[in-house]
């Protein structure tokens, strides 16, 4: 039954997202706002759709804490859901993200019209000075950046190594931090097409000042933080 239903699932996101992709491209010469007020819808219909089909649900901890003002949100990666949830409770953003990606059809075209910052792994310097570059670009340019500092999806109850990319856009522009800890993987786990009704939770934590932190010091704060949530929330 959870197969079915999972199917049901896809079946009416990729649906959506094609007819959302087909727009976007036609629209490919507008301003980013527009593709990403289109696209975006994505996400809430997604997030709308699992709850139908397979009773998952969201309780946010801590929405009072984002930002006013474009940041750099560092999050765990346990799931495809965080990817969707993001945007539908952060204001516009933008995502560092495997160049892989972007060659999956319909999924990949629309996150290429979004101006995401793609990053080949295997280059690690070359990807570094690109995630500063543009990373710092769509901070002045008043959109959020998220950034998943494990690199890849981790199992459910594991927290990876964080890299200090995102860390750095932060140093490099002098805005916040905002951690983000969720438990996603515990319904939709990596590389699971069957997922399980339940309730994820994301919790946002306050802001975390980049000023006199070194870039060490800062990624420690923000894992050590996560590891805490994991921790509390099951």
């Amino acid at each position: 039954m959870l197969f079915l239903r999972s199917l049901i699932y896809f079946l009416g996101s990729t649906l959506v997202l094609s007819a959302l992709v087909a727009i976007a491209l036609v629209l490919f010469f507008t301003p980013l706002k527009v593709r990403y007020a289109i696209l975006s819808k994505w996400s809430l219909f997604c997030l709308w759709w699992l709850r139908i089909t397979l009773n998952i649900k969201l309780n946010i901890i801590g929405k009072e804490n984002i930002p006013n003002s474009a940041c750099v949100i560092i999050s765990n990666h346990q799931s495809t859901w965080e990817t969707l949830a993001l945007q539908t409770i952060f204001p516009h953003q933008t995502w560092v993200l495997k160049q892989e990606l972007q060659w999956i059809p319909i999924f990949g075209w629309g996150l290429s019209l979004l101006k995401p910052i793609i990053i080949n792994r295997g280059e690690k310097l070359k990807a570094l000075k690109k995630v500063l570059k543009q990373g710092a670009a769509r901070i002045s340019e008043g959109i959020f950046v998220v950034v998943f500092p494990e690199g890849t999806r981790q199992p459910y109850g594991q927290l990876g190594e964080y890299q200090k990319g995102g860390v750095a856009i932060a140093k490099k522009t002098g805005c916040d931090i905002s951690p983000v800890y969720h438990n996603a993987g515990k319904l939709w786990p990596k590389g699971s097409f069957v997922k399980q009704p339940g309730l994820i939770t994301m919790v946002i934590g306050k802001s975390i000042s980049v000023e006199g932190k070194s870039a060490a010091e800062l990624t420690k704060e923000v894992r050590d933080w996560t590891e805490a949530q994991s921790l509390s929330i099951q």
